[in-house]
């Protein structure tokens, strides 16, 4: 037996898992040089969430990172996590951007492409092992694990040899929920060995506490190699200890031979670094059985309670976490991981909010019609039918899904161009938008004012010791200046640069106070992250305003009164609990500008319904994405007016009446669950 070797997956998978995948590149490059000597068969350091998290939090250019993470590994291989057809967003993508993405993404950087299909269809794989082999890169072809009666080892096996057949240098068992036991682990890599004789790569997350025993007896089956992660940035829902596995392995047959004292100073510099991402950080920290009886991986779960505290349903996870056993049943047993994860969880929200298929997700739909490729067993029939039906379908998709869709990277160089106004882009900003064509617009905008930084987190503030009749006083820093924002008793509220810190430039907070109204406190410590009503407009009680992000959640702060809506902070700003962040009439200082030139533009207040129409009201909180027919077109009820994107994916909301349709808020608009949308007349 060989010597056992570790791939490190601190650069991509640890901080996703463990904080939300905000790791910048600044503070990766600081210690890559110790990493390059450490002796990693590879450091995974690219895909997955990290190039949707660069350009949506970071405004970093994740083909920027690609490229300075090989400058600075020149010893070590860079890994990434490729979704097949998918590449990294959440659709089937042309052959010719398959090819594309793949062809710059080993220009750029990637030594080996670790390749995973969410349904185990290798159809899925060809496009992008085709691309992966004209590069001459490493092509690590992913089974990924799932436990259901249609998921048994001589399956797998059997799956694995077609990964050998369609050119695979070497096979990874991704196990992303931490199911797999270490028993089972021993006899699936030895199965495997019996139809290949490829290198076996392990990759199991540590939620549900059996990670470092799965590992070590799959070691002993045979496996080559194994996922680590440096012990600062491991266990929770990320991934057993690296110092940890190189001391089991010490002294035996499987000896990875790395130096743990070189290794632990790897893990002090993570450690300091975590610190900067504390507000981000998960709260799991322990083991978290009830996966082991839900199936559901730890990173879905926390999505999930999330989503459902987003519609105001907290008190239903258990009743989810149960539907989602049936959804993904019904579905043919897909895997649960990026993207059928969140298609089959969110398809058990709206089940359990709505009724059992009464509403299904534009995702689930394409899902159950063959959409994402061959699910692994027979779907429910009946909800077969009802996913054809609305998606105007006669039968399923038998064939792969991408042959369907014909070559698009030329068109979406013309777009990209339109965006950019320019006649000239660069074939990494046009993947860039393929990728994310939602996100990627205001990231081109951003990009020149580079990376966000982020520092250790100081304790909540604490407001200044006031004297009865007296102001309070708070310390908020605004884009790296100092504020002080004085509370006064009647709750009016007047933010000025601490006489030490803030910059002339940096006025942009309001320098005047509010007088009089009914004033809106923050309820939680967080950052304003913008306006849905615009200022000045009139609102009523129970109108959202204010959308403020805490807690990795985006918090809605309402109107507690009618009448017209003035802002007293900023976008950007951070507040403290119960600091006056709105006023609802009164006498206002005029509204501050957003601190930053690119910050998002508050979508124009909702129309009121004229009240001699049908009102068709939002089921689920969620943003406006777009408006399925035009203004005053007549509809028969039943059609699809509106497009609401809702825990990730796309709902239609029909017509309830047949009449003329009008529209009540504007596409882009976040609306809560129940806010009228828009009404037939």
């Amino acid at each position: 037996m060989a010597k056992v070797k570790l791939t490190d997956l601190v650069l991509r998978d640890a901080h996703q898992s463990l904080f939300a995948t905000r790791m910048v590149t600044a503070d990766m490059l600081p210690i890559c040089d110790k990493l390059d000597k450490a002796g990693f068969f590879a450091l995974e350091a690219w895909g997955g969430a990290t190039f949707d998290s660069c350009i949506r939090f970071l405004n970093e250019d994740p083909w920027e990172r690609l490229k300075k993470l090989k400058k600075a590994l020149p010893n070590t291989k860079i890994m990434m996590l490729l979704r097949g057809q998918n590449l990294l967003g959440y659709r089937h993508y042309a052959d010719d951007v398959v090819a594309k993405f793949v062809e710059y993404a080993a220009k750029d950087g990637v030594d080996i492409f670790r390749i995973f299909d969410a349904v185990n269809d290798p159809r899925n794989f060809k496009a992008a092992t085709e691309a992966a082999k004209k590069t001459g890169k490493h092509i690590q072809a992913t089974i990924s694990y799932a436990v259901t009666p249609f998921h048994t080892i001589q399956k797998y096996a059997e799956f694995a040899k077609e990964l050998v057949d369609i050119g695979a240098d070497s096979i990874c068992i991704k196990d992303m929920a931490g199911l797999l036991k270490p028993y089972e682990g021993y006899e699936l890599v030895k199965a495997i060995k019996k139809v290949t004789d490829l290198p076996i790569e392990i990759h199991t997350h540590a939620t549900t506490g059996m990670s470092v025993a799965t590992l070590t007896k799959c070691a002993e089956a045979g496996a080559e190699i194994l996922d680590t992660t440096i012990s600062s940035m491991s266990m929770g829902t990320s991934h057993s200890p690296t110092e940890t596995m190189v001391e089991i392995f010490k002294g035996t047959e499987y000896d990875t031979g790395l130096d743990t004292n070189l290794l632990l100073e790897i893990a002090a510099y993570f450690r300091e670094v975590r610190k900067n991402y504390k507000k981000f950080e998960s709260s799991f920290l322990g083991a978290d059985t009830r996966i082991l009886a839900s199936q559901v991986p730890g990173g879905m779960l926390s999505n999930l309670e999330s989503q459902l505290k987003e519609q105001g349903a907290s008190d239903k996870i258990d009743d989810v976490l149960k539907e989602i056993a049936v959804v993904q049943k019904d579905s043919g047993y897909p895997p649960l991981v990026t993207p059928t994860s969140q298609i089959v969880g969110t398809q058990a929200v709206f089940n359990v909010l709505f009724g059992r298929y009464n509403k299904l997700s534009g995702e689930f739909q394409d899902l159950v019609a063959g959409k994402y490729g061959a699910c692994p067993a027979p779907k429910n029939p009946d909800v077969v039918k009802k996913a054809l039906d609305a998606l105007k379908m006669e039968k399923e998709i038998t064939h792969r899904p991408a042959d369907d869709i014909p070559a698009e990277y030329s068109k979406l160089e013309d777009e990209t161009k339109k965006l950019l106004g320019t006649s000239t882009v660069t074939t990494e900003d046009v993947l860039t938008y393929a990728m994310f064509p939602k996100v990627a617009p205001d990231f081109f905008k951003k990009r020149a004012d580079g990376p966000v930084v982020f520092k250790p987190e100081a304790s909540a503030p604490a407001a200044a010791p006031a004297a009865p009749g007296q102001a309070a006083r708070y310390s908020v820093n605004v884009n790296g200046a100092n504020y002080d924002v004085v509370v006064a008793p009647a709750g009016t509220v007047a933010a000025v640069p601490a006489a030490s810190s803030a910059p002339a430039a940096a006025s942009a907070a309001p320098s005047g106070g509010a007088t009089g109204g009914t004033t809106i406190p923050a309820p939680v410590a967080g950052t304003v992250l913008r306006y849905v009503a615009t200022e000045g407009a009139q609102v009523k009680s129970g109108d959202t305003i204010i959308i403020i992000e805490s807690m990795k959640m985006e918090l809605e702060i309402k109107a507690t009164a009618a009448g017209p809506v003035h802002f007293l902070v900023p976008t950007g700003t951070q507040v403290a609990a119960q600091q006056a962040i709105a006023q609802i009439g009164g006498g206002a200082a005029p509204a501050p500008a957003p601190v930053a030139a690119s910050a998002p533009t508050p979508a124009p207040a909702a129309a009121a319904p004229s009240g001699g129409g049908v009102t068709i009201p939002a089921p689920v909180a969620g943003t406006v994405l777009r408006h399925a027919v035009s203004e005053g077109a007549t509809v028969a009820s039943g059609d699809n007016v509106v497009i609401i994107e809702s825990m990730k994916m796309e709902l239609e909301i029909k017509a309830t009446a047949a009449g003329k349709v009008h529209f009540l808020v504007p596409t882009g608009t976040q609306v809560a669950s129940q806010q009228p949308i828009a009404e037939i007349i």
